[in-house]
C-alpha cells in the first residue's frame, strides 16, 4: 500500500468522524433548547463535585458567549455567526465526558444566565469603579454566575457562593483578580441577603465572645502556708478513724515532716550521753563522803576547843 493511498484512507476516515459529530450536535442543538432540567432529578448526579463541575462548563460557555456572539455585532458584519447558548451547550455536551456533572444545573446557567443578563449586569455595575465592558472576560464570566447563585438560588449559601467564585477564579482568571471578584461579590450578598449576613456575623460574634470567656476569668489566688494548714487539719479532722484507731490520711493531703537520718540520731544519742555522764559525775563530787564527814566533825570540835581555852585565858 503506497503513502498516498494511506493518506485518502485517513482523510476519508477523518471526515466521517467529523460528519458523525456534526450529526450530533445539530440533534443536541435542537432538542436543547426545548428541554426542561431541574436540580432536584435523581438522573442527574447533585453531588458538590458535580454541581462544582458544572459552574466550570458554565463558566467556559459564557465565556465562549460573550466573546463571540454578545461583545461582536449579532449581524454578522464583523464575520462573527451567531452563536446562541444552547449551541454552545449542545456542543459541549456532544464534545466532553459529562456524566459526573450535574447536567441539569449546567443547561440552567446556560439558558436562565443569558436571559437575564441585562439586569445581572446593571447589579454587577453598581459596586464596581469601572465600566463593566473594562471587565477581563474571564472575570465578567465569573461575575455572572456568582451574582445569578445570591439572587436565584437562595438555598446555596452566599459563602459557598463566594468559596465557588474564588476556586473558578483560581483555575481559570488571573493571579490578582480574586480581590474584585470577592469585593463585589461580598458586597452584592448584603445587598440581597443582607438578613443571612447579618445572621452569620452574629454567629461569629457570639462565638469569639465564648472563645475569650475562659481567658477572662480571675485565677484563683494560691493559698498561703497557714491556710493550707489550717484547710488539710479541717479535712484531717473530718476524716473518720480506721479500725486500727490512727486518723486517716490521704497522700495529697499527707503533711511531709522532717525525718532525722541515721548519722543525726547516733550524733544526738552521744550528746545526750555526754550529758548524762557530765551531769553524773557533778552530783557525785558535790555528794560528802564518811571520810570528809568525820574530817569535818574533828576539825570543828578542835575548832571549839582552842575558843574555850582563849576565854579562860
Amino acid at each position: 500500500m503506497t503513502d498516498q493511498l494511506k493518506r485518502a484512507i485517513n482523510a476519508a476516515k477523518t471526515a466521517q468522524t467529523n460528519d458523525q459529530q456534526a450529526e450530533a450536535t445539530r440533534i443536541a442543538s435542537s432538542s436543547a433548547g426545548e428541554q426542561k432540567f431541574d436540580m432536584s432529578e435523581s438522573s442527574y448526579k447533585t453531588s458538590h463535585t458535580a454541581v462544582r463541575k458544572a459552574r466550570r462548563f458554565a463558566m467556559q460557555g459564557l465565556y465562549e458567549w460573550l466573546v463571540t456572539d454578545r461583545r461582536f455585532d449579532k449581524d454578522g458584519k464583523l464575520g462573527w455567526k451567531d452563536n446562541a447558548p444552547h449551541d454552545i451547550a449542545a456542543r459541549t455536551r456532544a464534545t466532553n465526558a459529562m456524566h459526573t456533572v450535574h447536567i441539569g444545573y449546567y443547561h440552567e446557567m446556560m439558558r436562565d444566565i443569558p436571559e437575564q443578563i441585562e439586569a445581572l449586569d446593571t447589579l454587577i455595575s453598581q459596586h464596581l469603579d469601572r465600566d463593566i465592558d473594562k471587565l477581563d472576560t474571564v472575570e465578567h464570566a465569573i461575575l455572572l454566575i456568582g451574582a445569578y447563585e445570591l439572587q436565584n438560588r437562595l438555598e446555596i449559601p452566599y459563602k459557598v457562593v463566594l468559596d465557588e467564585a474564588m476556586k473558578l477564579n483560581n483555575h481559570f482568571g488571573a493571579t490578582d483578580a480574586h480581590k474584585l471578584i470577592n469585593a463585589v461579590l461580598d458586597k452584592m450578598a448584603t445587598d440581597l441577603r443582607d438578613l443571612e449576613v447579618q445572621a452569620d456575623i452574629k454567629a461569629n460574634r457570639r462565638s469569639s465572645q465564648k472563645a475569650a470567656a475562659p481567658a477572662a476569668q480571675p485565677q484563683p489566688q494560691p493559698q498561703t502556708t497557714d491556710e493550707t494548714k489550717a484547710a488539710t487539719n479541717a479535712d484531717d479532722t473530718s476524716e473518720t478513724p480506721t479500725t486500727t484507731g490512727k486518723p486517716r490520711i490521704s497522700a495529697n493531703k499527707a503533711i511531709k515532716r522532717p525525718r532525722a537520718n541515721k548519722a543525726q540520731a547516733n550524733i544526738s544519742d552521744y550528746r545526750a550521753s555526754k550529758k548524762a555522764s557530765a551531769q553524773g559525775h557533778n552530783e557525785a563530787a558535790a555528794a560528802p563522803t564518811p571520810e570528809s564527814t568525820a574530817a569535818d566533825v574533828g576539825l570543828q570540835d578542835s575548832n571549839l576547843v582552842n575558843s574555850d581555852e582563849k576565854s579562860k585565858d
